[in-house]
């Protein structure tokens, strides 16, 4: 049973008290119990030091002690007298063998008086042992003894006996005494108690009221307590927390709106469930394909027991996990996920779960989230298309200026022709045919140049068609290092390739990233004349994410370059096309991928490519 506050401490109170008092009057009643039995042995010892001293006497004057001793009428008013004492049970003098010689009744003369416990014993005994004897032991005696010697040998004993039973009734008034005095310490405390709770228990009450007004969402819940004691302090801390509390959940209140206006403005449709299933929150987008009531919504209710929307919820509440994606038709059953990549290919929703907890790592929720496959095909289409034209400004930067120093150089040239041939008048000088042809021949090699340049310019604009699948790095590597070896060698370069056996298949055209990395690791060799090291190594990031690194030890690219490695016939090597590096760019670009480049004049470059997983 649960016991409010205020009743334990009327009960702490009054257990106290009645301890105290229940210790106190043991206290008194032991002590009563003492006195009454040291009393009692005081007046034992004065009837036995009397019937001693006449007893001395009959027996000094008589031939025959005991005949002196039963004959002797002094002798029999004294120990007839002790029956006047109301606790005596008799006064007897006995021979060496308990046989009675005199004793306080008459009848009993001759009989043999069994021994008794000495009272001098038990006043030597603690209070508990005397306590126990007068209350609990009815049929116990307790004697006192005077031996009686005559020169030097014992001829009888003196022995006074004392009844509990009748002794304890002189001792029933001192404890009655003590057990009303202790019962009216128990009231009175009680009283006190509950006077003193009720006092000491307002400051509580008041501060369970303020609480629950703070728990009913109240602001700006104080409380006026006297600040002279520890519970005024307490009250003073409630009223700086409750003010905390209300800035706190007005500040809360507007990040929740906040929240939940963008929430509700997203495309993919999100809800949030408690670990037991019930709904706490759905934005209009999962609103519109929940059935029933949105306040009184549950797992149960809105999904049938293998719906996997279901099953994904009651799967994260379990161990905490996120589970997903996992893909649904316009119905809501599951499908497998198709093989290709383009937007039209893309149907349905996909569905995923995760768990949200608390500071403590406790699951206090599950959030699921669908996503319109459809909606997701289109932004990727436009963020391929926007990918497409930055890599087409990029790549065709340098073709306006390749073909403007080649028109330029034809212009120049056909001048040069425009002037060896003149204007035909009769001035004219003769034809230099030979120069002529050498300026016609210039102008022919530009064209073809440009004729060059504009078809790279629609192999990269109108590239051969993706055919993406999964594709291990490992293979690639493979594939290209019979080439890369044999440059390297060429030059004394130390190849390390550092691919893990477990390393996460990439979405991609084998054979277009098999040249884009092939290009780089060949440059990289040939910025090594030296020699050096050429590293080739791959590892999972991030966000189902693969990174493949290509590294060398050579002589760098300058930092004014860097950001024209990439466009189109860009380069810095004597007979170099510019035309590899502008490739690995498309062929990132075409995996919708990213490419990074680090480089250090003089120490090398690495080349940083992050390509999507299967």
């Amino acid at each position: 049973m649960r016991l409010s506050l205020k009743a334990r401490q009327v009960i702490a109170v009054t257990s106290i008290v009645g301890a105290v008092a229940v210790v106190l009057g043991g206290l008194y009643v032991s002590s009563v119990v003492r006195a009454g039995l040291q009393e009692t042995r005081d007046r034992h010892r004065f009837l036995r030091n009397v019937t001693y001293h006449r007893a001395r006497d009959v027996v000094a004057e008589s031939a025959d002690p005991y005949a002196a001793l039963r004959g002797d009428a002094g002798l029999r008013s004294i120990l007839e007298s002790s029956m006047y004492s109301p606790n005596t049970a008799y006064a007897a003098i006995v021979d060496a063998g308990d046989v009675v010689v005199a004793h306080s009744d008459v009848a009993r003369l001759g009989e043999k008086l069994s021994q008794a416990d000495s009272l001098e014993a038990l006043l030597h005994a603690g209070p508990l042992a005397q306590l126990g004897a007068v209350y609990f032991e009815d049929s116990r005696m307790l004697e006192t003894r005077q031996e009686l010697l005559r020169g030097d040998r014992l001829f009888g004993t003196i022995r006074i006996g004392e009844s509990m039973m009748l002794l304890r009734v002189n001792f029933w008034k001192a404890a009655q005494n003590a057990a009303v005095a202790a019962l009216i310490a128990m009231v009175a405390s009680s009283l006190l108690a509950m006077l003193l709770a009720q006092s000491l228990l307002r400051p509580i009450h008041l501060i369970k009221g303020g609480l629950s007004r703070l728990g009913r969402g109240e602001f700006g819940v104080k409380l006026d307590l006297p600040q002279h004691d520890e519970l005024g302090e307490l009250g003073g801390f409630f009223n700086t927390v409750s003010a905390q509390l209300s800035a706190d959940r007005r500040k809360l209140t507007g990040e929740k709106s906040t929240l939940e206006s963008v929430v509700g403005r997203l495309e993919d449709a999100i809800a949030f469930f408690t670990p037991a299933g019930e709904l706490l929150f759905a934005n209009p987008a999962m609103l519109r394909g929940l059935p029933g009531d949105p306040g009184r919504r549950t797992l149960a209710g809105m999904w049938a027991a293998d719906h996997p929307c279901r099953a994904l919820v009651e799967q994260t509440s379990a161990d905490g996990q996120s589970r997903g994606p996992v893909q649904l038709d316009r119905g809501g059953a599951m499908v497998e996920a198709p093989a290709g990549d383009g937007a039209g290919e893309r149907s349905g929703r996909l569905a995923m779960t995760h768990a949200v907890n608390d500071a403590s790592g406790q699951i206090v929720g599950v959030m699921l989230m669908c996503r319109d496959l459809s909606y997701l095909g289109e932004v990727e289409s436009t963020l391929r298309y926007s990918h497409k034209l930055a890599s087409l400004s990029r790549l065709t930067a340098g073709v306006a200026h390749e073909i403007k120093n080649s028109l330029h150089a034809m212009i120049i040239h056909l001048e040069l022709v425009k002037h060896q041939i003149g204007d035909g008048g009769p001035q004219a000088r003769p034809v230099d045919a030979e120069a002529a042809n050498e300026h016609i021949a210039v102008i022919a090699s530009t064209l073809r140049r440009l004729d060059d340049m504009l078809q790279g310019l629609l192999r990269f604009t109108r590239p051969d068609e993706l055919k993406l699948q999964p594709a291990a790095l490992a293979s690639m590597i493979e594939a290209i290092m019979p080439i890369v070896g044999a440059e390297a060698r060429k030059t004394g370069v130390e190849v390390q390739v550092d691919c893990p056996p477990d390393l996460p298949m990439l979405r991609a055209d084998p054979a277009m990233l098999q040249q884009a990395l092939q290009n780089l690791a060949l440059n990289a060799c040939q910025a090594m004349p030296a020699g050096g090291r050429l590293r080739i190594a791959g590892r999972p990031v991030r966000d189902r994410l693969v990174e493949v690194v290509v590294e060398d030890t050579g002589v760098g690219i300058a930092p004014e370059h860097l950001d024209k490695i990439f466009n189109l016939y860009f380069t810095t090597r004597a007979g170099g096309s510019g035309i590899g590096l502008s490739m690995v760019y498309q062929a990132v670009q075409l995996h919708d991928g990213e490419i990074e480049v680090q480089s250090s004049p003089g120490k090398g470059t690495a080349f940083r490519l992050t390509l999507p997983r299967a």
